[in-house]
């Protein structure tokens, strides 16, 4: 029974993912990332590790950029669907960003507005179902 035991423990697959889910983690833009990265696997252990601790390259594509889609309306304060009313549809870079920012277009000052309604309304929401879960309790 325990060689049995040790035969399936030693048999354990470790867990990969691929290129482009290891960069959606990371919150990079996977073509701007090193040739090894883009033709490899990675481990759940090398992802951790990159997180963790990461080289110099992450750290400068965090940095500067290019970013995908999901950060740069994050580092713009509108959505993904705000960008693309907006006609970005291409990765930015730090440098970008901030230029737009600058900028200040119309369609960024109505995207960021919208964006801060439907956070108060998300917020009104879940204060409302608490309100409504508290009732509950008490009835």
């Amino acid at each position: 029974m325990l060689d049995t035991l040790d035969t399936m423990t030693s048999h354990q697959t470790t867990q990969t993912m691929k290129p482009a889910t290891a960069a959606k983690k990371l919150g990079v833009y996977l073509e701007a990332t090193p040739a090894e990265f883009q033709e490899g696997v990675v481990s759940r252990a090398e992802l951790n590790a990159l997180q963790s601790d990461p080289p110099e390259w992450l750290q400068e594509l965090r940095r500067n950029g290019p970013h995908p889609r999901p950060v740069v309306a994050s580092k713009l304060g509108v959505s993904i669907a705000g960008l693309a009313r907006g006609g970005v549809t291409e990765p930015l870079t730090t440098e970008q960003i901030d230029a737009l920012k600058q900028e200040s277009p119309e369609w960024l000052q109505k995207e960021r507005a919208t964006q801060a309604d439907v956070r108060k309304e998300a917020v009104r929401i879940k204060e409302r179902n608490a309100a409504r879960a508290e009732q509950a309790d008490r009835d």
